[in-house]
């Protein structure tokens, strides 16, 4: 005897009028894995849309990847390039710093030969007189020796 649904196997209890049997699922000779095939059935198109849905996303979640990857790369070779730009000019300033540097510390120098010449010539005057004064001194020193 074939059953409509899962209901129909059980038997009525409880209904109003005189009491009957207890209510025992009726047996059934082809049994439960019988109910249960419509059930598995009615869910395949489902699995198989979720099987795609899967397949579907692994191919984007690829695709995403591959142009994550992409990027990554085009950023890492714009940063190559741009590290050498920014090493030119962290060169050209340093050079232009110590160009400042070696122009400051020759002002300096120069500076100070000036200050130098100018004190070893204010004292030529006074060295040329005690020169000249030693010399004249030697040379009547030994004008007096050889005569005495």
């Amino acid at each position: 005897m074939a059953r409509n649904s899962l209901l129909d196997r059980f038997r009525p209890v409880g209904a109003p009028g005189p009491a009957g049997p207890a209510g025992v699922p009726a047996t059934d000779d082809e049994g439960t894995a019988a109910e249960l095939i419509p059930v598995f059935e009615a869910l395949d198109p489902t699995i198989a849309e979720g099987s795609g849905q899967t397949r579907s996303a692994g191919d984007r979640a690829q695709q995403t990847v591959a142009a994550a990857r992409r990027q990554a790369a085009a950023l890492v070779e714009q940063a190559r390039m741009d590290s050498a730009a920014v090493r030119a000019h962290a060169a050209a300033r340093v050079s232009a710093e110590a160009e400042r540097e070696n122009e400051h510390l020759l002002d300096e120098a120069r500076d100070e030969a000036r200050r130098l010449r100018s004190q070893g010539e204010s004292r030529v005057p006074e060295l040329a007189s005690a020169i000249v004064a030693d010399l004249v001194q030697d040379l009547l020193g030994r004008g007096t020796d050889t005569g005495g």
